[in-house]
């Protein structure tokens, strides 16, 4: 398995762990439910763990594929741009969980706080895994690339064209 491998094995945990925690998250808020608020903590934590291995094996899968001839290093530094800002966003959401784990342990009165600051995190992370995602995709996927429905409209008017 080389670092590229790795990085598609690696990078869907950060963003679908994130969505789901968020809901649970959501959920156990809604519900009252420590037990429910701590799952969801420690998925925060394992996708912020999951980030940290992501972006260890970004650099790999970069040298791999940026010479390739539809992919090019200026998509390639988009994604990295903003995978930085997830990783970000899930170090400080994977802290944010320790201590709503701990707080919830503890039954500290700040720990509905926690919880919903946890949760106001969350959903800014996901906005960045979102746009992660996207710009991830684009790197092998062009036909999901915003130039895409532009190319393949002149594509098919070329084609009319020469009929």
């Amino acid at each position: 398995m080389n670092e590229a491998h790795l990085h598609m094995v690696v990078n869907h945990f950060p963003i679908i762990g994130t969505i789901f925690g968020a809901g649970i998250l959501l959920t156990g808020l809604f519900l009252k439910n420590n037990t429910i608020k701590n799952v969801a903590y420690v998925l925060f934590v394992i996708a912020a763990i999951f980030a940290a291995v992501s972006m260890s094996t970004g650099e790999g899968a970069e040298e791999m594929v940026e010479d390739m001839p539809t992919v090019g290093h200026d998509i390639i530094h988009e994604h990295e741009e903003i995978a930085e800002k997830l990783a970000l966003a899930l170090y400080v959401l994977g802290a944010f969980s320790l201590f709503g784990l701990y707080t919830t342990i503890k039954k500290h009165s700040q720990a509905k706080l926690v919880s919903i600051l946890t949760l106001i995190i969350s959903i800014i992370a996901i906005y960045f895994a979102q746009l992660t995602g996207t710009t991830g995709g684009e790197i092998r996927h062009t036909e999901i690339r915003a130039d895409a429905a532009a190319s393949n409209t002149s594509s098919e008017a070329e084609k009319e064209h020469e009929e």
